[in-house]
């Protein structure tokens, strides 16, 4: 008899359950503190890093294929647009000669396409870190890129 009670009081000396009790607290913390922003970040990086690369692609594909006449481009854009990602869609193309739109009067050198998409993010935890508008469910972001193609 004697023997039991020492056992169980060294059971309660020892306090092995302790943890077993602290540890849904401890998940609950690192999943809401660490695990679920990390994942906004993520999500957030990949959109752009696929937008990114659409505009790319978008970008190589046309630069084979430049307008016969920068003045009056309006059905080269029209197939040009229609090789755009579908993910990432690409509303129109603006012709750029030097330092501004190409025109009748101006078709100096360099000559550059620019465009953009958009991209929609719907973070839960960073949404006043990512998201500056103030929509509640997403947030925009535009995407300009350039390139050049004389």
């Amino acid at each position: 008899m004697n023997g039991c009670r020492r056992q169980k009081g060294s059971f309660i000396a020892d306090r092995r359950g302790a943890v077993a009790l602290e540890m849904p607290f401890i998940f609950l913390f690192m999943m809401v503190t660490l695990l679920i922003p990390i994942s906004d970040m993520a999500i957030a990086g990949f959109q752009f890093i696929s937008a990114w690369e659409a505009l790319r692609a978008f970008g190589q594909t046309i630069q084979y294929t430049p307008p016969p006449d920068v003045t009056s481009a309006s059905s080269w854009q029209t197939t040009a647009l229609a090789k755009a990602d579908s993910a990432f869609p690409i509303t129109s193309i603006q012709l750029i000669c030097g330092a501004s739109a190409c025109a009748t009067g101006n078709t100096a050198s360099p000559k550059y396409y620019s465009y953009s998409t958009t991209i929609t993010l719907a973070p839960m935890v960073l949404r006043p870190a990512l998201c500056t508008s103030t929509n509640t469910n997403h947030c925009s972001f535009t995407l300009t890129y350039t390139e050049r193609f004389q």
